[in-house]
């Protein structure tokens, strides 16, 4: 990311900052979160460490990690604006998220994507070396997002 840019955007960890419904619409449009209900997406991002990516006052960017913050965080709903994509954005965000200070205790990170795996490999992501030992449970009357 050339320097100009990096003095026009800037990343906050104010959460009343936080477009929520921009989020939430960027969300379910991607299906990353398809039919989530906006008070479920509030109730994540209560309970999330969530960083925002602005250029002035306007949100560009949102990225949430789920962490106890001494074994393993799980990098969620990483976005940029389809307008600030292409500029070198994606992987400054991601960088400063993973260099956040209270997270460099960290020894494990855990995220999906269905298409951005070139991103995530050049900040050191790989594919689970044993993916047979992760498991997941649905609730069985939860809905899934």
């Amino acid at each position: 990311m050339n320097e100009d840019l990096k003095h026009r955007f800037y990343i906050s960890l104010d959460k009343s900052k936080l477009n929520i419904p921009m989020i939430h619409n960027f969300l379910c449009s991607a299906d990353l979160a398809e039919n989530m209900p906006l008070e479920i997406l509030e109730k994540s991002i209560q309970n999330s460490l969530c960083f925002g990516l602005y250029e002035d006052e306007q949100q560009v960017g949102f990225a949430r990690v789920i962490t106890d913050y001494a074994t393993s965080a799980l990098l969620k709903d990483v976005f940029i604006l389809e307008p600030y994509r292409k500029q070198g954005l994606g992987k400054w965000f991601v960088q400063y998220i993973l260099g956040y200070p209270e997270l460099q205790d960290v020894p494990k990170w855990f995220l999906g994507t269905k298409d951005a795996h070139g991103l995530y490999r050049r900040c050191g992501f790989k594919n689970l070396a044993a993916p047979e030992k992760m498991m997941m449970r649905l609730h069985s009357h939860a809905t899934q997002y």
